[in-house]
């Protein structure tokens, strides 16, 4: 049994892909530019609002506008709980798996709007307040293993004892970097851009939420 579990936020606890689409594509139009397909947008997830804004730009064949990053995170803010759910059965594995080990949130997302998530969602109560890491925090967002070392560290426990849950290669090379464990996702939209071969023996893949009650 692990003594630490660690999540991201975005596309493993959370399916928030399209009101990050949403508010991406409503700067993109603004702008003069057609719209991409809210896929092609879960796509550019996971390395932090300002990579995503320069890859949504990018593919939009547009120049991106020196305020595109303030402006993209104001219209995110507006539709931050328009449609983000958690997925199925994940406050009733959060409850089950809080029961028995400790859990953290490690995310590029921003602090703020992570704990406006957390607490609109009812998900709070399942992650200390020390244990929920943003990408704008004093450590450097993943995959630079800082802040999984950190979370690592105020739990008492080992790597070793660690697993780190994701959809994504980011979170692959955050947990290879920080020497945990790894559980990936296929149910997070981060997975189909996934280089799965990558996954190495000992790796654990799960296809749903319910089966990360595996982990303990």
């Amino acid at each position: 049994m692990y003594g630490l579990i660690v999540f991201d936020l975005d596309g493993t606890l959370i399916d928030s892909r399209r009101d990050i689409a949403d508010a991406a594509n409503a700067l993109l139009i603004a702008c003069g530019a057609t719209p991409l397909a809210e896929t092609t947008i879960g796509a550019m997830v996971g390395n932090g609002a300002p990579t995503l804004v320069a890859r949504a730009f990018a593919a939009a064949k547009l120049a991106q506008p020196p305020d595109a990053l303030s402006r993209f995170v104001g219209l995110y803010d507006e539709r931050l709980l328009r449609h983000t759910r958690p997925y199925p059965q994940i406050p009733r594995v959060l409850h089950a798996l809080a029961a028995r080990t400790q859990l953290a949130v490690l995310t590029n997302k921003p602090l703020a709007p992570t704990r406006k998530i957390l607490d609109a969602l009812d998900l709070a109560s399942y992650f200390p307040e020390a244990r929920v890491l943003g990408g704008d925090g004093p450590w450097p967002r993943k995959p630079d293993p800082a802040g999984l070392r950190q979370l690592v560290s105020s739990a008492g426990v080992q790597p070793a004892n660690t697993v780190l849950v994701g959809d994504s290669f980011i979170d692959l090379q955050t947990a290879r970097n920080a020497g945990t464990a790894l559980c990936l996702v296929r149910y997070g939209f981060g997975f189909d851009s996934f280089l799965g071969q990558a996954v190495r023996n000992g790796d654990q893949v799960l296809d749903t939420p319910v089966d990360l009650l595996r982990l303990v």
